[in-house]
């Protein structure tokens, strides 16, 4: 009787645990999409106010041997308050203009803002005059030797050379005294003159980490220049931090909520997600220049261009039971925004006969009262046919749909042919070309060229996460090899960079380039930058540089909680930089 005593309270317990993970679970995934409720930083005195534009200068809460300030609104405390508003936007920079033009500012004594628009905690506006016109270079030292100097020419907008020069500096270590040098530079790269100031920088307003451990790979040396990007580190909603080659943070960006999914360049400006409900366009300086509100909706994961001005967005219904099975298109010019595809109606009667609400005993748990059916996390638009190639977690499966302005027909389905086998779009699978595993829990899948092939050929890469897991369909039953993985967490598995060459007139899918990478059962991404790869493996909390043929360059370790879901790379020349 006690043996039985005893099993019932081990199975108490575990019950406990599990229900408590569950409820942690969901706890995290809601706090990803809550929005900011707080904007309020330290500063000093107050120096003036602008009753004009509602805008207030204070003393910056930095030591530093030029003059800094921090230009906040006045309502920057009221409930409701988010700097993601065109209108807070516009006053702030009238009120950054009217600065610059009632002082004189030289390159000893520039007109120094931090974070003027709310939107990086570490970006300092640099505003000043020189005698020529040249380009600036600025380099950054830090009294540590795990820091390296880092060096960067100012992007001064579509003035090249100026005399005036206008720019935000990316790079300063937050919690750390950076000594930087300002080299004013000829049409010929002769330096002319130089000025040197000191600033000790707060520390970062997220808490995380500015240093991340790195281990070198055999092919140590070969990255390319440039910033890695995290994107929705778990813990840190309403950041994304900016890391260099050493792994030390050089910018940490402040969002209205959520993270980052991609990151878009358009009309020489950036384009993002400011939150869950909204994708901000962001110039050079910081300042948040139109938002695109998703009324009714809420994104997820990805959105690409649809054409020269439009995107399109994967999303949710906002609080509906069905969800990531939307897809929109934004109109980049109006604001419109429109539900392009609903799934639903693309797989009918398998959403109808197969898929069914998430329990209490299926694997996602804590998603339970939602109809997770096809879980989409990736977006690819295709002009030639005006189609969408979309990856989808949940079934495993690629997806493509045609003509998503016209009939928005479904046109195949590429992963385990046995998922699909006796469905009403068995047809519409195609075959597996060789001896491989398909992908399972797949992410990231992208177009990848189709250079040398004929016509209906086309590569596509992707992360195949190796994760096999079913919480919407009880009436399939895969038979895995054992290297795939079924456990969130699995040390003795892999997860995979995958190429496969896709045939549309012969409808098959063959596996021609692969290479291993640390496992993670769900998030993650692989990414080319320059003619290397970034690959982020999020449950096992590393991403690393990879070489074309699968050699590590260099791996870099962080904390987070759960996972982190993309890491990409940009040089962002153009845009902060100048060549």
């Amino acid at each position: 009787m006690k043996k039985r005593y005893v099993l019932i309270g081990l199975l108490v317990i575990l019950l406990a645990i599990a229900a408590g993970v569950a409820a942690f679970t969901h706890y995290f995934l809601s706090a990803e999409t809550s929005i900011r409720d707080s904007w309020e930083v330290e500063t000093g005195d107050l120096l003036m106010s602008d009753e004009e534009y509602g805008v207030s200068a204070y003393e910056a809460d930095v030591e530093s041997d030029i003059n800094v300030i921090s230009l906040l609104p006045d309502e920057i405390e009221d409930e409701g308050f988010t700097y993601y508003e065109e209108t807070v936007q516009q006053r702030i920079a009238a009120a950054l203009v009217q600065a610059g033009e009632n002082g004189s500012f030289t390159l000893e004594s520039p007109l120094a803002v931090l974070n003027p628009f709310g939107t990086g905690s570490n970006g300092l506006y640099l505003y000043f005059t020189t005698d020529w016109a040249s380009q600036i270079r600025y380099t950054i030292h830090v009294d540590d030797e795990s820091i390296p100097d880092y060096t960067a020419v100012a992007n001064n907008g579509d003035r090249e050379f100026s005399r005036m020069h206008e720019f935000l500096m990316i790079g300063l270590v937050p919690g750390e005294t950076n000594h930087v040098t300002l080299e004013v530079l000829g049409k010929y790269g002769r330096v002319q003159n130089t000025a040197e100031f000191t600033i000790t920088m707060p520390e970062p307003q997220s808490g995380y980490a500015t240093k991340l451990e790195y281990t070198d790979g055999e092919a140590a040396g070969g990255q390319t220049e440039g910033l890695f990007y995290t994107i929705r580190t778990g813990g840190y909603t309403g950041y994304a931090f900016f890391y260099d080659n050493s792994g030390i943070m050089r910018y940490e960006m402040v969002l209205e909520g959520y993270g980052l999914d991609r990151m878009l360049w358009y009309e020489g400006e950036m384009l993002t997600c400011a939150s869950a409900y909204k994708i901000a366009r962001f110039n050079r300086l910081g300042q948040v220049t139109q938002t695109y509100a998703l009324d009714g909706y809420e994104m997820h994961h990805d959105m690409v261009f649809s054409g020269d001005n439009s995107l399109v967005v994967l999303a949710s219904e906002y609080e509906s039971t069905d969800v990531e099975d939307l897809l929109l298109e934004v109109d980049l010019v109006t604001g419109e925004v429109t539900e392009l595809i609903d799934f639903k109606d693309v797989l009918p009667e398998y959403y109808e006969n197969y898929a069914h609400v998430i329990g209490l005993d299926d694997e996602f748990k804590w998603l339970a009262g939602k109809k997770d059916w096809i879980h989409l996390n990736t977006v690819q638009y295709m002009e030639e046919d005006d189609s969408v190639i979309v990856s989808s977690r949940e079934t495993s499966t690629i997806i493509k749909v045609r003509d998503i302005h016209g009939s928005k027909e479904l046109d195949y389905l590429i992963g385990d042919e046995n998922f699909w086998k006796d469905t009403p779009y068995e047809s519409y699978s195609y075959t597996k070309v060789g001896d491989f595993t398909p992908q399972y829990g797949q992410h990231t899948v992208e177009y990848a060229g189709n250079e040398g092939l004929e016509e209906g050929q086309y590569y596509l890469r992707l992360f195949d996460n190796n994760y096999w897991s079913l919480s919407t369909r009880d009436s399939y039953e895969p038979d895995l090899p054992d290297s795939v993985g079924t456990a969130l967490l699995d040390d003795s598995k892999y997860s995979h960079v995958y190429f496969y060459l896709v045939d549309e007139n012969a409808r098959t899918y063959e596996l021609v380039d692969s290479f291993d990478v640390p496992y993670s059962s769900i998030v993650s991404n692989v990414t080319p930058v320059g003619d290397n790869y970034v690959v982020n493996s999020g449950c096992s909390m590393v991403f690393g540089e990879y070489t074309q043929d699968g050699t590590l360059i260099r791996e870099y370790s962080y904390e987070c909680t759960l996972q982190t879901y993309r890491v990409m790379k940009g040089d962002f020349i153009g845009f902060w930089f100048a060549e």
